[in-house]
């Protein structure tokens, strides 16, 4: 008999109550209309505006000029539910999307990712359309703006709670295991059958598609922290220096915990929305929008960076464990705007974008690293695609709104942002504004010299 297997359903409850209300105490002067701005001088003695929490939406912004913004939402409603590398903190799309729409109106996201933008978008009345190429990008975009029947939650939560408290590692036989490359590299015996056990009693249950794919997030939600992986970094790999620590039962454990703190926020979303719609466009990719012409009021996105965080490689994990994957993802990379992953045939010979400054560091970088130089020219060459799409998408006058960063390349700094400027004016766009967001935080570490400080803001108009 396993007698540290047992869990305390009770004692986890508490623990998700406790949180619960030490987050609404802490937040609960940020949403009301007292806001704080003001200039502050950082550690490079450059001036800068400060703005904590909600971002007035008359905010004045000059060309160039630098902002830091001081998020408190980054877990309110869904926003909280799985994390995800470089997204939005919703404060940002949230006043763009004040500022630059109105309600009913219809906003297009063409870099999906966690759906931060879509989720604004819900809660202020503006209907809109979530494009990404990423299956599980895709899955967790639909669980986070998808209400759940509040009966169905809490009977089919009893349920499973229940089956997890009963857990046994002899419930669970060597054909109930999942079958996936380096398995027993990722996750310790013990982990495995508590994982296997509790994906088990999901597919068990008698439920919803979209209750059935709330649980499958809130499985994957526990992957990277339960495996031997690094749980901090894009790069999933075991660092025998991390000295990680992962006892019996801390799968089971973990899962009770994010199932009730997913479900509070999956319901307080459902409080909140607008008759609002949101769309995952099936077919689309952000190069081929399959949408007619001036069909959007506004587009907002946070396209993926040159060469930064590799996606499926970020959630290999999570796309074994979601059936979303089986083997190599080498196939899914090639999809992905910023992708690595290319053919020596592309990188023999320099390629040049057109745009005299992104032209010269490609040259640079090509003679040190003709494979780079290929990356950072079709990185440049699918979003100018993505901005030819957009413009021809959004009605005259709108908007498209672009956070980007920077990059170090082979020790060149590669300028995305100026970059993108300059071909948005090849295609026909008005540079309406710009200006920096100081980061304060990376969700996921990302080496040093890898680092994105500043995200540029983009205002384009058609």
């Amino acid at each position: 008999m396993d007698s540290h297997y047992p869990i305390s359903i009770p004692k986890i409850r508490e623990k998700v109550a406790k949180k619960r209300n030490q987050y609404a105490n802490k937040t609960l002067s940020v949403f009301d209309e007292n806001l704080n701005v003001k200039e502050i001088t950082n550690e490079f003695s450059e001036t800068l505006v400060r703005v904590d929490g909600e971002i007035p939406v008359d905010l004045p912004v000059e060309k160039g000029q630098r902002f830091l913004f001081i998020s408190y939402d980054q877990s309110r409603f869904s926003h909280g539910i799985h994390k995800y590398p470089a997204k939005f903190f919703p404060e940002l799309p949230r006043w763009l999307i004040k500022k630059y729409s109105k309600e009913g109106d219809f906003i297009l996201e063409p870099f999906m990712g966690s759906a931060t933008t879509n989720i604004e978008c819900l809660l202020h009345n503006r209907h809109s359309v979530g494009v990404d190429v990423d299956p599980f990008a895709k899955l967790l975009a639909k669980v986070k703006t998808t209400p759940l029947d509040k009966t169905e939650l809490e009977v089919n939560n009893a349920i499973l709670l229940e089956k997890i408290t009963h857990f046994q590692p002899s419930l669970i036989t060597e054909e109930d295991l999942p079958l996936f490359p380096y398995r027993d590299n990722w996750f310790q015996k013990d982990i495995l059958l508590e994982l296997t056990y509790i994906k088990k009693q999901i597919y068990a249950l008698t439920i919803s598609q979209n209750l059935k794919d709330f649980y499958r997030i809130c499985l994957s939600s526990i992957i990277r922290a339960v495996s031997n992986a690094d749980d901090n970094c894009t790069r999933t790999v075991v660092r025998k220096k991390l000295n990680k620590k992962i006892e019996p039962a801390f799968a089971l454990t973990k899962f009770v915990e994010n199932l009730l703190v997913f479900s509070n926020r999956i319901e307080d979303l459902a409080a909140c929305l607008t008759s609002a719609k949101f769309i995952i466009s099936p077919n689309s990719d952000a190069r081929h929008i399959q949408y007619n012409d001036n069909t959007f009021d506004l587009a907002v996105t946070s396209p993926p960076y040159c060469n930064a965080v590799d996606y499926p490689r970020t959630h290999q994990l999570e796309l074994y464990w979601l059936d979303l994957a089986n083997g190599s993802l080498a196939d899914l990379k090639k999809h992905h705007v910023g992708t690595e992953t290319v053919s020596s045939v592309d990188y023999k010979n320099l390629h040049l974008i057109g745009e005299e400054l992104a032209d010269t560091i490609i040259k640079r970088i090509y003679e040190m690293d003709n494979r780079r130089a290929y990356i950072c020219y079709k990185y440049l060459a699918d979003m100018k695609k993505n901005m030819q799409e957009v413009h021809r998408t959004l009605k005259k006058g709108g908007r498209y709104v672009i956070v980007v960063g920077n990059n170090t390349i082979r020790g060149e700094i590669f300028e995305s942002w100026q970059y993108l400027m300059n071909i948005a004016e090849q295609i026909g766009y008005e540079i309406e504004t710009y200006f920096g967001s100081e980061i304060i935080k990376h969700f996921i570490k990302v080496p040093r010299e890898e680092r994105i400080d500043v995200d540029w803001v983009i205002v384009l108009k058609k």
